[in-house]
């Protein structure tokens, strides 16, 4: 177990860390930023998870639908969450050549973050929900951590450009629309036809198809928020504001 005792940590950066049962007493804590997959957080004796939750839920009501189990209901989450990466898309557009392969804070660039969900489809849907053993697309970008990754198919020296990642995205996500609208209550609650062998997602045997959905659903939307955070970072406008030098209504 490591400890860290009267230890100055300003500016710390802990990446794909687990902190899990981690202990911080008498410390202080200003300006901190958590971001990850947080439950069970209790601050100054006060469990503060389900209140971060429900504002997230309060700002952002998609979230709802996202974890639905109604077929309609993930319908319209998705309907939204492509309207958002539309929108987001048209933001990129607007930018100084090159600005899609910037990061931001060390994060991923937009482009980067596009073909992460590349990933996230190939895995949680094709092969968890239709149980495809098809090898992934290959300009998808996947975790440090996901082992095998040539062997699953992804070729880790890609350099896709933004029309080449997106025209997959579109591919994607016209499969998923299609099947969101003759997918069944029953079939989302039957076990995820997960294919036998090695393979990305190694832990969703045993899941349901639902449950499979609602990570590919929460992936798009935690990762359209990390895209638009880092475009503000980046000084890229927000939709609706204009600039000095630009007539109204002129993207």
């Amino acid at each position: 177990m490591a400890r860290f005792e009267d230890q100055d940590l300003t500016d710390a950066e802990f990446r794909e860390c687990d902190l899990t049962r981690a202990r911080l007493i008498g410390v202080v804590m200003q300006d901190a930023v958590i971001d990850g997959l947080v439950r069970n957080l209790v601050v100054n004796g006060v469990e503060v998870t389900s209140y971060v939750e429900a504002e997230l839920d309060r700002r952002h009501p998609v979230r709802l639908l996202i974890r639905s189990a109604d077929p309609a209901d993930l319908r319209e989450a998705f309907r939204q969450l492509r309207a958002d990466w539309a929108a987001t898309v048209g933001r990129l557009r607007g930018m100084p050549k090159g600005s899609e392969n910037q990061r931001a804070g060390g994060e991923w660039s937009a482009v980067e973050t596009l073909r992460h969900l590349v990933f996230v489809h190939d895995s949680w849907f094709r092969r968890c929900c239709l149980g495809s053993a098809g090898p992934f697309t290959a300009i998808g970008l996947a975790s440090g951590f996901v082992p095998d990754q040539e062997e699953q198919g992804l070729d880790r020296a890609a350099a896709p450009s933004l029309d080449e990642v997106l025209a997959a995205r579109g591919e994607q996500g016209a499969e998923l629309e299609r099947w969101l609208l003759t997918v069944t209550p029953g079939e989302l609650s039957a076990p995820a036809p997960v294919p036998a062998g090695r393979g990305w997602p190694p832990y969703a045997r045993g899941k349901s198809v639902l449950e499979c959905v609602h990570v590919v659903l929460d992936e798009e939307w935690a990762h359209h928020g990390f895209c638009v955070r880092d475009l503000d970072l980046l000084g890229c406008p927000s939709p609706g504001v204009v600039s000095k030098q630009e007539p109204s209504g002129q993207r």
